[in-house]
């Protein structure tokens, strides 16, 4: 299995995923927007036994962005570099502007369209979904 590296900006926070990829996604709320931004966040959901801090656990500051929710940024350079759910201990939410190198899978979906930036335009054949992903 591919390790996966990233960190933040000024080079503070460092880490390596090991496990799978679960899901890669283009996410358009309001949050994703804010905390990048940008039009949307890329995301990558990775099992979270195989993800760890290599450095820079004590220049990572956490932010509760919604109930149960905290994405952890450096408290150097600002960046957001993860996050997680209290509700799927099992998963990290890596930011895919943070990594260091090709995690070798693409974007396979955009969530949360109906929220997107007016000003934004998806010009890709990916599927889309309204909000998150429909129930499996």
């Amino acid at each position: 299995m591919k390790t996966i590296k990233g960190s933040c900006h000024c080079g503070a926070v460092k880490y390596e995923s090991q496990g799978r990829v679960l899901r890669f996604v283009d996410c358009h709320c309001p949050d994703c927007r804010k905390t990048s931004g940008s039009a949307f966040g890329a995301v990558l959901a990775v099992e979270a036994a195989g993800f760890r801090l290599v450095e820079g656990d004590a220049m990572l500051v956490p932010y509760e962005s919604s109930p149960g929710k905290s994405r952890c940024f450096c408290k150097k350079c600002g960046s957001h570099v993860f996050a997680r759910l209290d509700s799927k201990p099992e998963i990290v939410l890596i930011r895919a502007g943070s990594l260091d190198d090709d995690p070798e899978v693409r974007p396979q979906a955009h969530i949360w369209v109906r929220a997107k930036a007016p000003w934004h335009e998806i010009h890709d054949d990916i599927p889309q979904y309204q909000e998150g992903f429909p129930p499996k």
